[in-house]
């Protein structure tokens, strides 16, 4: 599904040039007013307001979004095919969704306990000293539930970039996915089901409470993630496409020279149980952005989890947690248990947030860190990359 305005990737030479940037849009598709994300106050940095303003630009990933005819767009491709051009690319602007799925039945070995979730024992979060102090780990999602009782005390910065609707979660799935992340080492009621518990937590708004947002949401809670300084984002979303988007490839890269490590769900449109392995789509198919699947508490590879893409650097990455993962939900209902690849991403997220703790790795050196210390599985790693992500081992 998209929504008839289109991406433009910038160039390395115009991104940070406004002029340049300017001129570009200006003669290849018409624009003559353009808003600057990094203009707008923190209490309006809503995308949506780019309805007003034919373009809006995303300086620190140099990404635009615009409204743009079928002549204009036509330019736009064809000055993507000149190696020198400020434009790279073009895509239309995609809706992306929350990826969840429904909790199913099992018999596990791996259970959750008065303690901590089967999540946290089975990546080792439950021995492990590192906290995530220090670190900030940015969940781009549905939002969150301020108010939740589990966060009190905690430093969370949070920002919506939906239109219409502020940061609190009236979906579930944002406050859900946050809690798997950075939830509270110490929970006021029931077992521990955060990893990073002392984490920094940055909450951006960019699905809305029906679960949907589009490409301008998700860029620009990434271009505020990276401009935060979070060495970590979560992004439990995605779209159903096979292709790479160069919009997120390009986005991805820019961000680990950056520091910071994307990680996005890989996909829930596997059925495997009737012969459909699905497969990983945007933006987890991106080479720069790492792609997680999910295993239930059996260790196997969840039903719905899709497997490698065969496109170049669509392949899954590594494996956590994402079966029947309980965690945190608005008030009042306070805990919920949900499976997804959704449900693995912030299982990894909050492990990076360790290793970059402990370690001071970064970017490309955290994601390797991610991938050398994951427990082999005796499954595909079509199905579960490298393997199962790992916390590091105690002082």
């Amino acid at each position: 599904m998209t929504t008839g305005r289109s991406v433009v990737v910038l160039s390395d030479g115009v991104r940070g040039d406004r002029e340049a940037i300017a001129q570009a849009l200006r003669s290849l598709a018409g624009v003559t007013s353009v808003l600057h994300m990094a203009d707008m106050g923190s209490q309006e940095r809503d995308p949506g307001t780019a309805a007003s303003p034919e373009a809006i630009v995303f300086q620190t990933l140099g990404v635009a979004v615009l409204e743009c005819d079928p002549a204009q767009l036509s330019a736009m491709h064809r000055a993507a095919d000149d190696p020198g051009a400020a434009i790279l690319a073009v895509e239309p602007e995609r809706v992306m969704r929350a990826i969840e799925t429904e909790p199913g039945e099992r018999a596990a070995p791996i259970a959750d306990d008065e303690a901590f979730t089967w999540g946290l024992r089975a990546t080792a979060v439950d021995a492990a000293t590192a906290t995530g102090r220090g670190v900030r780990i940015a969940v781009l999602d549905t939002g969150l539930d301020l108010a939740h009782p589990d966060f009190a005390g905690r430093s969370i910065t949070s920002q919506s970039f939906v239109v219409g609707e502020p940061v609190h979660d009236g979906h579930g799935h944002g406050t859900h996915t946050t809690g798997t992340a950075c939830g509270s080492a110490d929970p006021p009621v029931g077992r521990r089901y955060g990893v990073a518990a002392e984490a920094e937590i940055f909450a951006g708004k960019v699905l809305n409470d029906a679960g949907f947002g589009t490409d301008a949401s998700v860029l620009a809670g990434i271009d505020w993630a990276i401009t935060s300084a979070c060495q970590v984002i979560s992004m439990s979303l995605g779209a159903d496409i096979r292709e790479v988007s160069t919009v997120y490839e390009t986005v991805g890269r820019r961000a680990l020279a950056a520091g910071t490590l994307i990680v996005a769900a890989g996909g829930n449109n596997a059925s495997r149980s009737i012969g459909n392995l699905g497969f990983v789509g945007v933006p987890a198919n991106s080479p720069s952005i790492m792609a997680v699947a999910a295993v239930d508490a059996n260790l196997r590879v969840a039903d719905f989890s899709a497997a490698s893409n065969p496109v170049a650097g669509g392949q899954v990455d590594i494996a956590a947690p994402g079966g029947d993962v309980y965690s945190s939900w608005p008030m009042p209902q306070r805990y919920n248990t949900i499976s997804g690849t959704s449900m693995a991403t912030p299982h990894v997220a909050g492990l990076a947030a360790l290793w970059a703790q402990t370690s001071g790795l970064q970017a490309q050196e955290l994601w390797d860190a991610l991938i050398g210390s994951a427990q082999r599985l005796d499954l595909p790693a079509t199905d579960v990359g490298v393997g199962l992500a790992r916390a590091p081992a105690p002082d």
